[in-house]
């Protein structure tokens, strides 16, 4: 295997109850919307459209949810999984109590849920992290679980 950038943290290190204050905050941009929404073929007018969403209760263009979620996980990889996951298993549980704006500022801490060895990889277990961002506001506007596939802190052999 190749050498690899490693800042995650291995199976061993992600016992249940671990919670991760992320150091890295991102500034959502309205250029990240416009970009992420028209990559992904949304022509929703609330996320592109200045005029329509003027009259929506929002007043303001929505950032698109789906570029929400990216970014949470995203912020959360250099702590937890940068070179320690074997694959990311699933999302679930999604919800965004709250909506983001051009402008708002977010932050993630991530709490490991569980965690449990891999019946069928000893090299490996499955760890539940449940993501929880929140805005320059303290809001929280997504909350997600997110299952990965995490290497085990190899042998010093």
């Amino acid at each position: 295997m190749s050498a690899r950038a490693v800042s995650g943290r291995w199976f061993e290190d992600l016992a249940v109850g671990t919670v991760v204050q992320h150091a890295t905050r991102r500034t959502v941009t309205e250029t990240d919307n416009v970009l992420f929404t028209t990559m992904t073929m949304n022509p929703a007018p609330l996320h592109l459209d200045h005029d329509y969403a003027a009259g929506t209760e929002f007043g303001k263009p929505l950032v698109n949810s789906m570029f929400t979620l990216a970014l949470v996980v995203g912020l959360s990889v250099p702590e937890l999984t940068l070179g320690t996951i074997v694959a990311q298993l699933g999302i679930d549980d999604v919800r965004f109590p709250a909506p983001v704006f051009h402008g708002d500022t977010v932050r993630v801490e991530t709490e490991v849920v569980s965690a449990r060895e891999s019946k069928s990889r000893p090299d490996a277990g499955l760890v539940v992290f449940e993501h929880r961002a929140h805005n320059q506001r303290d809001e929280l506007i997504c909350q997600a679980r997110r299952t990965g596939l995490m290497y085990r802190r190899p042998s010093e052999s």
